[in-house]
This record gives C-alpha cells, structure tokens and sequence, in this order.
C-alpha cells in the first residue's frame, strides 16, 4: 500500500528543515511561493517554491516541493518502461540547487522523489529516486571525500552495496556526453527504484533527504569566507555553463517538468544566475583551474584512505 499523505508530510518537513538551516547560514531570507494547478488542465496539485536570490552567501539558491497528479505520464518517465506510457500518475518530490557567491563553495544539487503510475485494472507501480550531488569550480580533497563519506554513511543501512551502485550511477548520469566530460564530482544517485516494499523505499529517500544538510552545510561554513578575486568569479561563470548545458539537454527531472507541464519558473529556479561561455577555452596547464579537470572531475574511489 502506498501512502502519499506520509511521503507529503516527510517532504514538507525537509524542505522546512533545510530552508531554515540556510536562511540561518546566509542571514537573509527564502522568498516563498505557493501555487496550485486546479483540476481540468494538465496537471493538477500544488507546490511550495522557496528561493534565495542576491544572498550574502548564496548568489541564487532554490529549494521546491511540489506534489501533482496527471492523467498520462509523460515520455521522460517510461523510457525505461513502456508498457506504462499514457497511465495516469501521481508525483511528489523535494528539489533544490544552490549556486553560492564564492567560488571556492561548489554549487551542489540534491532531489527525492516519488513517482507512482496507476495504470487502469490493474496495481499501482511505484518508484523512489533521488541522490545529491557537488560541482566544485575549485577542488579540495577533504571536501570530496567529507561529501561522499556522508552520502556512504547515509546508505550503509539500506544495503552495503547501494553506495557501490549508486555512485557510479552519479558519475554516469551527470556527465556531459557532447563534451565528454563530468558536470562535478558526483555523489550519488538513483532513479526508478522499487525494490523491496513501500515502507523500504521511503526508508531509503528519508535517509537520503536527511543527509543533504551534514554533507553541505559543513562545506559552506570552511569555504564562504575564502578570499577571492576576479580570476576566481570568471571561472566560476565559464564552469556554470556546464550546469547550465546538462540541465537543459541531458536532465531527465527537468525534461519531465517542461513536457509534462509543470510550472516553468520553479523548474528553472535551478539555473545559476551569472554564466559565460566561450570558444574553444583551455585552462593553462598547472594552474588551479586545470587542477579541476585533472584531478576533480575524473570519476573517483573519494572513499580511499
């Protein structure tokens, strides 16, 4: 049996929790932004969209709930599993991105969710997902390894083999496949996961929701006092427009929202808010910059001694 009202009250208590751990962090407040999507369109349901914008120390950072039912699943959601294509759904999930000002704090993105198809005659499929994940513009080993031991010890109780799979599955999923290179340096990931019953796959996204804040929050406080410079804000921007490249081609959620009809503004909340592009740039070889490439983003065991 599937119980929605109880995943509802986990998620609305999350993004209350994490929100107030940052507005703490940053000293000023998320604007809030309820909406709701009657029966008789598209979709319908209602969402809590909480957003900080020209902070102190988060430049744009969103954290949305949202909980919407529709009458046939889009695509983006069956690819996997067609014999579900057009069964009418239920979806409810926490998302946020944080784009700090600093450079030397990476910007980290971190989704649970619930997906459930309720086809006609026959039993409801359901799926978890989620996971976190950290995109550093300058790398240091300690908070690598901080940010994965965290998300390990996060799953460890729900199989010792799950961080084993779920962190490659990251280092697979966010990577850009035009430019064959890695968004970040990963943490984990899943997606259309049922295994097991209901009670062990909400066990499962509780754990994973409950361990953004210890796994960032520690980043945020070494880093945010960090002296910087012009150098450091221009590769940031240069590096956020790799964010911006995989979330607008290759990212699943976000495909999801934008053909299933969901509310545009707080699914590119997402998006940083100053980025650069240029042509054919390279680093220059030694510098901390060309460190990122080299020994960042390649897919790495972060847990080794």
């Amino acid at each position: 049996m599937i119980d929605t009202a109880a995943v509802r009250a986990y998620l609305l208590g999350l993004q209350g929790h994490i929100v107030s751990a940052f507005e703490q962090e940053d000293g000023l407040p998320f604007r809030s932004d309820g909406w709701t999507r009657p029966a008789g369109g598209k979709l319908e349901g209602d969402g809590l969209s909480q957003l900080i914008e020209e902070g102190n120390v988060l430049e744009r950072g969103g954290c949305n709930f949202s909980h919407v039912k529709g009458a046939s699943l889009p695509p983006s959601a069956t690819q996997h599993r067609g014999e579900l294509a057009g069964a009418p759904f239920e979806a409810l999930g926490v998302s946020l991105v944080m784009h700090p000002r600093n450079p030397y704090v990476p910007t980290v993105h971190m989704n649970v969710r619930l997906l459930a198809a309720l086809p006609k005659d026959k039993e409801a499929v359901v799926w978890f997902g989620g996971g976190m994940d950290l995109t550093p513009y300058y790398g240091f080993e300690e908070d690598a390894a901080h940010f994965h031991r965290t998300c390990a010890d996060a799953l460890t109780p729900h199989g010792a083999d799950l961080y084993g799979r779920f962190k490659p599955w990251c280092d697979e999923y966010f990577f850009l496949k035009h430019r064959n290179e890695a968004r970040g340096i990963g943490g984990i990931f899943f997606d259309d996961y049922n295994e097991g019953s209901f009670d062990s796959g909400f066990a499962l996204m509780r754990a994973v929701g409950d361990a953004f804040v210890p796994a960032y929050q520690t980043l945020v406080q070494r880093r945010r006092d960090t002296p910087y410079g012009e150098r450091e804000r221009d590769f940031q921007a240069y590096r956020r427009g790799r964010y911006v490249e995989f979330n607008l081609v290759w990212d699943r959620g976000t495909h999801f929202g934008l053909h299933g009809g969901g509310r545009t503004e707080s699914i590119l909340m997402s998006m940083p808010p100053i980025v650069k592009w240029r042509y054919d740039w390279q680093p220059v070889a030694g510098t901390p910059e060309a460190k990122l490439y080299t020994h960042f983003l390649p897919p790495r065991d972060w847990l080794a001694p």
